[in-house]
């Protein structure tokens, strides 16, 4: 594990912590928290690392909040999607040395960006039910596509789901089942693609107590707001992080 000092490891801390209440409020946003305030501290794949077994453990406690039968159900309901996000998220991890990381995050903050803010304006993407099959797979291979590289997966699924315009509890409930197994999806890749290590395992897993303890204090105030607000509340993190990836592109 890298040698860090005491305001290092502080930073990482509530970097971690802030990102587990984000996602607990939410139901998303975790690593793009963590990457974005990761790499002001580490080297991009270190980033990239501390934010793996994080995100398998509160996307796994996300998805059975309401029982496994639920957690089936909804992965039942949206196995298209997830198959895709699995396949593509798997290659494109093998891409992390190979495309630049301002691509990267342009490639996914200026569509993610756009499309929340017209969103909080009042437009809202419909489809018809029988484009969901396309829908789903063209959305599906994008989020596996920048969460291969970026770890970040969340705003292409949330825009996706925002379109469905599904309930709340069961909004979080996917986001939890999408996320959770391509974070164990992603796991797998980047310990093939080396950037998960047993040294950045090891910070990795430091990070465990306060992403947990962020998200049991976001999940408190997640049950106390309706829909419409959990709604706008999804969207201005959507356009605050889609915001935040594009300025890092740009900067470069």
């Amino acid at each position: 594990m890298p040698e860090l000092s005491p305001e290092i490891w502080l930073i990482a801390i509530m970097v971690t912590l802030f990102a587990g209440f984000v996602k607990g409020v939410v139901g998303f946003a975790l690593p793009m928290v963590m990457i974005s305030g990761m790499a002001s501290i580490f080297a991009p794949d270190v980033a990239l690392a501390a934010l793996i077994l994080p995100a398998v453990a509160t996307n796994l406690l996300q998805a059975f909040r309401n029982g496994w039968r639920a957690a089936v159900e909804a992965m039942k309901d949206h196995w298209r999607f997830i198959v895709v996000l699995w396949i593509v998220l798997a290659f494109s991890a093998q891409l992390i040395t190979v495309l630049p990381e301002y691509a990267m995050f342009l490639i996914l903050g200026v569509p993610v960006t756009i499309f929340s803010f017209l969103q909080l304006m009042g437009w809202r993407l419909r489809f018809r039910p029988e484009a969901r099959r396309r829908v789903e797979v063209v959305i599906g291979a994008f989020a596996g596509f920048v969460g291969g590289l970026s770890g970040v997966w969340g705003p292409p699924t949330v825009a996706y789901l925002t379109a469905l315009d599904i309930e709340k509890r069961e909004h979080v409930r996917v986001q939890g089942v999408v996320y959770g197994s391509g974070a164990v999806m992603l796991m797998g890749s980047h310990i093939q693609s080396g950037v998960l290590t047993a040294g950045t395992a090891q910070l990795s897993a430091a990070m465990l107590a306060p992403a947990l303890v962020g998200l049991f204090i976001g999940q408190l105030l997640q049950d106390r707001i309706d829909q419409s607000v959990f709604r706008r509340l999804t969207l201005i993190v959507l356009v605050v992080a889609g915001l935040n990836l594009v300025r890092r592109g740009l900067m470069g």
